[in-house]
């Protein structure tokens, strides 16, 4: 990354390419220049400045939400940086609104354009889904039907039983049959970062449900397999021993 591409990544008029750019930003100094009069309250005395990135964009989200309300999500989810709409995801996340509001909030930030800020918006409204698994799935269930293969990948990778960097869904890692209202019309998906997904979801669940997870994908098999049921199944099964 040339100089002048640095700056407008570190200034907030660029967006990062790849996650080791997201994780060099400053994020106190991108505050700074995003929002100069109130850098001193967003990460003044008690910023988590020296945990990972996940705590630092939460607390920043939660700081925007008191100053700004719900109402800032949308304000921010247009801005060119990839990190202010990542904010965006953490001001629905923040706050009590119902399940249902902050999934609708966050829907159109799991349809950006970039990798970075669809992965904080499911991270965003993750512990309210692991508050509330059952109703989430059952609305999600809709999502699985989006013409958007982002929207349809948030479905699977929102509600898997274990994840990466969050919480894990309890109820759903011992018994993971709730999750096929998602996982069956996702089956045979031609996008391979929902397939990905899916055979993420069914690997989580086979730690602890290993007969389930091979019950689901032989009678997925059996109904009529297709190349993208072939590699959810792959990945689905991939830490399971043969039977």
């Amino acid at each position: 990354m040339n100089a002048e591409r640095r700056a407008a990544v570190a200034e907030g008029r660029a967006e990062t390419a790849t996650l080791a750019e997201i994780l060099a930003v400053d994020l106190p100094a991108l505050v700074g220049t995003v929002f100069p009069d109130l850098a001193a309250e967003l990460v003044g005395p008690g910023f988590p400045g020296e945990a990972g990135i996940l705590a630092r964009m939460t607390a920043i989200g939660e700081r925007l939400h008191a100053r700004l309300g719900p109402e800032g999500a949308e304000t921010l989810r247009h801005h060119p940086s990839d990190l202010v709409r990542g904010w965006a995801c953490f001001v629905v996340g923040a706050g009590a609104a119902p399940l249902p509001d902050r999934l609708a909030a966050i829907r159109p930030l799991a349809d950006d354009r970039h990798f970075g800020v669809r992965e904080w918006a499911w991270l965003a409204v993750r512990p309210a889904i692991a508050a509330a698994p059952d109703a989430a799935i059952a609305r999600l269930a809709s999502w699985t039907g989006d013409p958007s293969e982002r929207v349809r990948r948030f479905a699977s990778e929102a509600t898997r039983p274990r994840g990466v960097w969050c919480r894990h869904l309890a109820s759903l890692k011992t018994d993971p049959a709730p999750g096929l209202a998602i996982l069956a019309p996702l089956r045979a998906d031609p996008a391979r970062t929902v397939q990905d997904s899916v055979g993420n979801w069914l690997n989580d669940a086979a730690r602890l449900r290993p007969d389930w997870v091979r019950a689901v994908v032989a009678e997925w098999r059996a109904a009529g397999s297709c190349p993208a049921t072939e590699r959810i199944a792959r990945r689905g099964l991939r830490s399971l021993a043969p039977p």
